[in-house]
């Protein structure tokens, strides 16, 4: 089964555009299954992850907030896949 990576996201941020462009472009290049929830959705994510966002979890941990790259997170997705 493929790591599942989750992207906690939200309308109208830049920085969460960004961190989706990256994860799109890191499926090239191994084998994920990728989810996108929009925060404001849920209370209790907003609440966890308001000023947060982006937040990517792989496998149900954290693994980056606000930046990620392309290699960081081809790294860590191999560690915890």
């Amino acid at each position: 089964m493929p790591p599942q990576v989750i992207l906690y996201t939200r309308k109208a941020c830049h920085l969460c555009h960004a961190a989706k462009e990256v994860l799109l472009r890191a499926r090239h290049r191994a084998d994920f299954a990728l989810q996108e929830v929009d925060i404001d959705e849920d209370p209790d994510l907003r609440a966890r992850y308001h000023e947060e966002v982006p937040v990517i979890t792989i496998n149900g941990k954290k693994a980056f907030k606000y930046h990620v790259d392309e290699q960081s997170f081809l790294k860590r997705l191999r560690g915890r896949a």
